[in-house]
């Protein structure tokens, strides 16, 4: 077995899960970052919320806090299917 064999064959896919595990906690992070980037002048959903937080609009930050909420929700499940879906298939190997 070379050592080319060994990365591929072994060593990457018993690593899978826990790059699944940084790629879903890089995703979230990204999403707690649209406040921040909201202060700076982007808009969006975090625009939205800043807004609502300047002007005391409960409604408004509730409602844009729920789509992100929303999308974080999502995005977590396709990446939970995804690192499932790669976990069965190297049970099969």
């Amino acid at each position: 077995c070379t050592p080319f064999q060994l990365l591929v064959k072994i060593q990457l896919p018993l690593a899978v899960p826990s790059i699944m595990t940084g790629v879903n906690q890089t995703v979230m992070m990204s999403l707690s970052m649209v406040v921040v980037a909201a202060m700076i002048g982007a808009g969006g959903l975090g625009g939205k919320i800043l807004y609502s937080i300047q002007r005391i609009n409960l409604g408004l930050g509730l409602e844009a806090g729920l789509g992100i909420l929303l999308i974080a929700i999502v995005l977590d499940r396709i990446l939970q299917g995804i690192t499932r879906k790669q976990q069965k298939a190297l049970l099969k190997e």
